[in-house]
């Protein structure tokens, strides 16, 4: 099957769907990733990358590191969002703030250019585009609260959607809890996969070999291996294709 993720930012495609991206490409999946942004807002670990920090040399860093990552985990076709011939549109990290333990919203300080606000028309046309260059069976990519209210991950969850429909795609929602409709894939046995992958992104997170990260902002998290995806339902045959995946 042709199956491609989308996501926002460099590191998103590890930390959340890494192991799933894995297990379908050692699967003999066709798997692609579109990156929205070069992640041009993201905080830095402190140490010996933090003079990276609010510049543009961040950008191109996080560019070598996406590469490495892919390369760890098998995924030979990637794109950013607006580099298909015709559009000529470079869509920028929005940033974000934390509004409560857990959940982020809308920086207050939103850059030109950036992701959330640019028109819902053009992204879709970008994503149709990747979609399309791809020929893109099942898309995948956040669910509608963006996994933890990113706005760049909400937009994108609503425009892939719709991108999806209108290329006749299935589309699939990323969700990180067992529940109705969810079809569980249980990917434990990929941890070091996705820790190998995940010390790519030195810039953004430090790995400990023991299961866990520490975030650039300091939060301690676990590596994520297990991973839900939810069909949409306004999508052609989404439920059919990811229960194939799921056999």
């Amino acid at each position: 099957m042709r199956i491609t993720f989308i996501h926002a930012h460099p590191d998103d495609e590890t930390l959340a769907t890494g192991a799933l991206i894995a297990w379908l490409v050692a699967s003999g999946h066709e798997v692609s990733l579109l990156t929205a942004t070069r992640g041009e807002r993201g905080e830095v670990v402190p140490g010996p990358l933090s003079h990276l920090a609010d510049t543009q040399k961040l950008e191109a860093h996080r560019e070598r590191e996406l590469a490495g990552a892919l390369r760890v985990l098998g995924v030979s076709r990637h794109g950013f969002l607006g580099d298909a011939p015709g559009s000529g549109r470079r869509y920028r990290d929005s940033g974000m703030r934390w509004v409560r333990e857990g959940v982020a919203g809308p920086a207050k300080d939103v850059e030109p250019g950036a992701l959330c606000t640019a028109d819902p028309g053009d992204i879709v046309a970008d994503l149709e585009s990747w979609i399309r260059d791809v020929a893109a069976e099942l898309v995948i990519s956040y669910d509608k609260d963006g996994g933890y209210g990113h706005p760049d991950h909400i937009r994108l969850h609503y425009t892939a959607v719709v991108a999806a429909q209108q290329q006749k795609a299935g589309f699939a929602s990323i969700v990180h809890h067992p529940g109705n409709g969810v079809y569980w894939f249980d990917l434990q046995h990929l941890e070091p996969v996705v820790e190998r992958a995940l010390t790519h992104h030195a810039s953004q997170l430090t790995t400990h070999g023991d299961g866990t990260l520490t975030h650039s902002g300091g939060q301690l998290d676990s590596v994520t291996t297990s991973v839900g995806l939810l069909p949409s339902d306004q999508t052609p045959g989404a439920v059919t294709l990811v229960n194939s995946l799921a056999r």
